[in-house]
């Protein structure tokens, strides 16, 4: 299946899981076409100053792998900072939030996966 970039829907969330500013969001994969494996295949974008809150993932994980920029992560309790190339999993049942604190653009892939029990 081909999906072509004009074809991918991109949206702008205010207040993102209660952050602040605004997240453009990018759908690189509709979730309807995923199989029922995640809800969340997107290209994020946070300018400067902007954050998604601190939010809990129960029943799925996340995963962020940082494109452009440097992202401010909390994950349950503990802060650290991720750069072009580096990546992050929020797993079941923990919370995070991430935010850009410089004055350049931060984008990264985010990866939002069902959790499916053992075969």
């Amino acid at each position: 299946m081909k999906i072509l970039c004009k074809d991918q829907l991109e949206e702008v969330r205010p207040k993102m899981a209660g952050g602040e500013g605004e997240c453009t969001v990018h759908h690189i994969l509709p979730a309807d076409c995923a199989y029922g494996s995640g809800r969340l295949f997107a290209v994020n974008t946070l300018q400067p100053g902007n954050s998604i809150g601190y939010h809990k993932h129960q029943g799925e994980y996340e995963v962020y792998y940082v494109l452009e920029g440097v992202g401010h992560v909390v994950e349950d309790g503990v802060e650290y900072d991720l750069a072009a190339g580096d990546m992050m999993q929020c797993r079941d049942g923990s919370s995070h939030s991430i935010e850009n604190r410089t004055d350049k653009p931060l984008r990264f892939l985010a990866l939002i996966i069902n959790v499916r029990d053992p075969a």
